[in-house]
Parts: structure tokens; C-alpha cells; sequence
């Protein structure tokens, strides 16, 4: 016979102390730390504890009882509940506040880094409709609500299919159903028009549009990837399960018809049981296979595969902060590690006598080897593969000891085979841009165990207003002797 669950308690009247990592907040109760999503500092309110363990609970806001004096009205009707925006709710420079010290926390706390200088956290300027990239997902079951459930059960027939299909977001824990989207705040209106469009156009033809059931793998519609730029430039891709011709095109060309300032309309058919296409061919129905983004006169063109960061605006702030820390003077040889389309390759080039990129994805160095031809630019080289396979030191006797290396990791951090070859390559500074202060603290503390190494700089640059995320550009200054 099973053992019961202990019910969890109900805590009321308390009082959100602070905010805490992965965009939650925390106060503390009978000497336990309980962190609380969606919370602000200052809320008081009733519990209801969902998780506990020996030294912390988890629990949920079942009632506010006073609204805390900073909270802010969240403008998007979806929060709370899609999964992307967790600070909503909170005033922007609190937001700030917040990820300036968890960077801090991070580099002193977890990495032991002593840091000669913080320079002031770099807020967006724009804290809505700044994302340049959204994937969305078509299902054939979506987020039903109460009320809909109720009002579905309450019919004497079953539903049409389409009432119960959704295009939008994964649910945080929830695979195989979606959150439908009527407005997404994070993106231009022209990919809310779109996606739309394309819903609306599905729901005219169910039999020939089904939305993908992730289980049983069945179903035509999978996903959708929406790009922008800076420069007004626009990316469909339109991704189905399986070839069906005619109602490809028809879709296709309707889409087409609508909007055509649409620069690049493409399509993938990807019959895998996973819905990455990195390993799948993009099949370009209209325009180019490509949109340009523009920084200081240079353009950078991206692919569907390509990695861009997704705040182009803001981008452009990470990247001047990444070559102030570089210090060029004109005559040094820089690498570019985990370089992309060779983005800050390309945007430093000017400013030194040589750069060499490398990165994963083989792809992304097409598009970056092109970005330095349009651009006129001669002095970079780029090489595909995995960092720790090509950062060699047979790498670097062929093509150089860099004076300068620029690091910029996906969320993993680096390799330890990577930071044992930039430790014996012995460049004079090191730029280690990161999406995660976890893991960069982790990787300095190895670049300056030696003592080879100290961290002069540190400054905060939040790309994505509203969410927990945060990037950090550190300067590593080799040590005399």
C-alpha cells in the first residue's frame, strides 16, 4: 500500500523578503528559506508551500493580501503563466538592481574572484519589443483554462480539433502543450501579425493544417521561427513534419501574398521524433536564405541556423563594452573564441592587425566568413569545430600567439581542455563575455588559480528586461612575472 503524501502547509501573512535567482523571490519561515515565484519584495501574502526539503520549501502566491508599494501593473495578460517574463510585475530598475548583484554574487560567492572594479550595470532602452528572434510551436493540445474546460464539458458534442489545437509557447514542465498567444510584448507586432495569420489560415482548412501531436508523432504543422532587425528585415521559417506539396505551397503562397516585405520565407521538413533543425535542410520558397542586421556601417548577415543575440540594440552595447575591455591599439592578434557568425570578430577587425574565429557550428562560419567579404574586411579567419578540438597548441604555433582572446560561451561555460590551451597561450588580455555568471565564475576561478591571470573589470549588460537573465563582460589582465 502506497504511503500518503504529508499535506503541504498553507502559510499566511508573510512577507517577501528579497529576490532570488532564476527570476523567483524568497523570504524565510521557521528558519528555512522559501522561495516564491512572481512575488516582489514587500508582498504580503498567504502560501501555499509546494515543495519541502531539509534546508528550503518552494511554494506559490495563493492570495495577496498587500501588494507590495513597488509593484508594477505586468502589461502582457499572458504573465504568470506562459513562462518567459518573470518580472513583470517588477519596476525596471529594481530589475537591475537585482542582476547587477547576482553577477557580483556570483564571481565573489561561487567563484572566490576578487574584482578591482564593477562599472554600473547597462539597462536596455527598450524594455518591450526587443527580441529579434521567436519559435513557436503548433500543437494539437493547447493550455485550456478553467472556464474553457468547463464550457467544452458542458456541450453535448466534442470539440472541433482546432478549438483544442494552440500555436504558441511550451509550458514550463509541459512537453507536448502550448500556451496560445494572442500578443507576445518580447517581439515586433509584424511577427504577432504573422503568426497570427498563419493560425487563422490553419483553422480555415483543419483537414489539410493538423498541428502536431508530439506523442504520437502525427500531425503536419510543427513549429515556427520568427527574425527581425534593426534594419526592418524579416525571417519566416515555417517548419512541417512532412512533405505535403500542395498545401505547402498554398500556405506558403498565401503567406507570401500577405506580407510581402518579407525578406526571407523558408521551410524545413523535419520528420525527426525532436524539433531542432540544425541537422535539417532550409529550403528557401521566397526572397533570400538570409536577413542583414546593421552595427557602426558594418552588416552581418543571419541565417536560420545562425546564432545573433537576440536584443539587436542592446547587442551593439555588449559588443562596445567587449572591445572597450580588449583595449586595441591597432597592431594585436585576437582570437574570437565560440565566435558565431563571427559577429564580434568582424565588429573588433578594424581595431587590430588580425583575428581568428572558431565556433561549433559550421553554418554560422559560412555566414561569418561572408559577413567579413561583404564588409571588405581581410584580416579574419575562421575555422569550424568543437573549441576544444581546434584550440589547440599545434592551432596556435600555426596561426599565432593571440594578444588578445575574446571568449564568448554558450550557458555551459568552457571546456577545462579550453582554458588549460588560453592559459598557455598566455595572451596578454582575455574578454570573457557570459549568458551564465554561474558558470563564468566558475572559469575564472580556474583562469586565475595560477595566479597568471587577475580580473580587472566587470560590467553587467541585460539583454532580455523582465526575465532573470543577464550577460557580463569580465577583463582578465595577465600578471607581470
Amino acid at each position: 500500500m502506497a504511503r500518503k503524501k504529508k499535506e503541504l502547509p498553507l502559510l499566511e501573512h508573510i512577507t517577501i523578503e528579497g529576490l532570488a535567482s532564476e527570476g523567483k523571490a524568497l523570504t524565510h519561515v521557521d528558519g528555512k528559506v522559501l522561495f516564491v515565484p512572481f512575488a516582489a519584495p514587500g508582498d504580503v501574502c498567504d502560501i501555499q508551500v509546494v515543495r519541502k526539503k531539509s534546508s528550503f520549501m518552494e511554494g506559490k502566491i495563493a492570495r495577496l493580501v498587500e501588494p507590495s508599494p513597488v509593484r508594477t501593473e505586468p502589461f502582457c495578460p499572458h504573465f504568470t503563466i506562459c513562462g518567459g517574463c518573470k518580472w513583470q510585475h517588477l519596476p525596471y530598475d529594481l530589475q537591475l538592481q537585482s542582476k547587477d548583484q547576482v553577477v557580483r554574487d556570483a564571481l565573489v560567492r561561487l567563484g572566490k574572484i576578487e574584482v578591482q572594479q564593477y562599472l554600473p550595470i547597462l539597462g536596455s532602452a527598450n524594455t518591450e519589443r526587443y527580441r529579434n528572434k521567436l519559435e513557436f510551436t503548433f500543437s494539437h493540445k493547447r493550455w485550456l483554462f478553467p472556464h474553457e474546460m468547463d464550457e467544452i464539458n458542458a456541450r453535448p458534442t466534442p470539440p472541433n480539433p482546432m478549438e483544442l489545437a494552440g500555436l504558441g509557447y511550451h509550458l514550463p514542465g509541459m512537453f507536448d502543450k502550448v500556451l496560445a498567444i494572442e500578443e507576445c510584448h518580447l517581439g515586433a507586432p509584424i511577427m504577432d501579425e504573422i503568426r497570427l495569420f498563419i493560425r487563422d489560415f490553419c483553422r480555415q482548412y483543419p483537414e489539410d493544417y493538423p498541428y502536431f501531436d508530439l506523442r504520437k508523432q502525427e500531425g503536419l504543422m510543427r513549429t515556427l521561427m520568427l527574425r527581425t532587425t534593426s534594419t526592418g528585415e524579416t525571417m519566416v521559417v515555417v517548419v512541417f513534419y512532412r512533405e505535403e506539396e500542395e498545401a505547402r505551397v498554398r500556405l506558403l503562397t498565401a503567406l507570401q501574398e500577405r506580407f510581402p516585405e518579407v525578406t526571407a520565407l523558408l521551410y524545413v521538413i523535419n520528420s525527426k521524433a525532436n524539433d531542432t533543425i540544425g541537422d535539417q535542410e532550409v529550403h528557401c520558397f521566397y526572397g533570400r536564405d538570409y536577413i542583414e542586421e546593421e552595427m557602426e556601417g558594418l552588416r552581418f548577415r543571419i541565417g536560420p541556423k545562425s546564432f545573433y543575440q537576440t536584443n539587436s540594440q542592446q547587442a551593439y552595447e555588449l559588443y562596445k563594452v567587449a572591445r572597450e575591455f580588449a583595449e586595441l591599439r591597432g597592431d594585436e592578434h585576437v582570437y574570437d573564441l565560440y565566435t558565431g557568425t563571427g559577429t564580434i570578430a568582424n565588429f573588433v577587425a578594424r581595431q587590430c592587425a588580425s583575428v581568428v574565429g572558431i565556433e561549433y557550428v559550421p553554418e554560422a562560419i559560412i555566414d561569418a566568413k561572408i559577413n567579413s567579404e561583404v564588409n571588405g574586411i581581410d584580416n579574419t579567419l575562421f575555422y569550424a569545430g568543437d573549441m576544444k578540438d581546434i584550440l589547440t597548441e599545434d592551432f596556435i604555433s600555426q596561426h599565432g600567439r593571440p594578444d588578445v582572446i575574446i571568449t564568448d560561451p554558450p550557458r555551459a561555460g568552457m571546456h577545462e581542455d579550453v582554458i588549460a590551451t588560453i592559459l598557455r597561450a598566455t595572451p596578454e588580455r582575455i574578454v570573457y563575455v557570459s549568458c551564465n555568471p554561474a558558470t563564468q565564475a566558475r572559469d575564472l576561478q580556474l583562469l586565475t588559480a595560477s595566479g597568471a591571470y587577475r580580473v580587472t573589470k566587470s560590467r553587467a549588460v541585460d539583454m532580455f528586461p523582465h526575465t532573470h537573465h543577464i550577460e557580463n563582460v569580465v577583463q582578465l589582465l595577465r600578471c607581470e612575472g
